[in-house]
């Protein structure tokens, strides 16, 4: 029987990752049953509290275990690195928060049908996109709201900002046109002889609850998105406007 005392040290070092992963998932539930239990004001403002206090009780135990400095809130082996060296893990980073949303998908379309994997990506995307886009508010320091320059910025920002190429367009006082001209999903399918992923229902909800948690005064307008027909030069583009 294995006991914490006969671990070898590939078994110590799997369980502490293993650790961080429970570390992950019990964060989340955490949120989740604050938003179910006392509402998203409530959650967000439990979560702005929990970053900050958690962030800092953590990395400054782990900081001092790994013999290394933190530097104004980050650890100084990452500042130390080279900017493309720093660069390439952002992105790389981002293109594991995409694998590993491909891989819920699959998961569930392989195990029951797609019909259940895109209700529950449609699901989480309602309950991603906010807290995606209190993260970008925090990092940028956005007041409350920041109108549509402050979305253009956000969106700047998101995950899919630095593994897709996007751009904007038709740009008023009142409103701009958003497009994704590279998806890094929609592309592999390309690349495979596949058709489009359909993926409307999912970006209906995506973008409408992202620029609402960015400003609740915007509005999202859908202008053309897989499954319908699109240009070459672009998947899918969003009307953002406030009224």
């Amino acid at each position: 029987m294995i006991t914490n005392e006969t671990l070898t040290r590939e078994q110590n070092a799997k369980l502490i990752i293993d650790f961080f992963h429970r570390i992950m998932m019990h964060h989340v539930m955490w949120f989740s049953e604050v938003y179910e239990h006392l509402g998203k004001e409530k959650a967000f403002k439990a979560l702005d509290k929990v970053y900050k206090t958690g962030y800092d009780v953590q990395m400054k135990r782990i900081a001092k275990t790994l013999n290394f400095e933190m530097k104004d809130g980050v650890p100084a082996p990452l500042l130390d690195l080279p900017d493309e060296t720093l660069n390439s893990l952002r992105e790389n980073v981002a293109a594991n928060w995409l694998a590993n949303d491909g891989i819920w998908f699959q998961a569930v379309e392989f195990s029951c049908s797609m019909k259940d994997a895109k209700q529950c990506n449609d699901s989480c995307w309602a309950k991603f996109s906010p807290v995606e886009a209190w993260s970008i508010k925090r990092i940028l320091n956005m007041p409350e709201q920041p109108g549509l320059e402050g979305l253009k910025q956000a969106l700047q920002f998101r995950l899919y900002a630095f593994i897709n190429k996007q751009s904007f367009t038709d740009e008023t006082s009142k409103s701009f046109a958003f497009r994704m001209n590279d998806c890094r999903v929609q592309s592999a399918r390309k690349r495979k002889g596949l058709d489009d992923y359909p993926c409307k229902s999912a970006g209906i909800i995506e973008y409408t609850t992202f620029a609402e948690a960015i400003d609740s005064r915007i509005k999202t307008e859908c202008i053309c998105c897989p499954a319908d027909q699109h240009p070459d030069e672009w998947y899918c583009a969003w009307k953002f406007y406030i009224e």
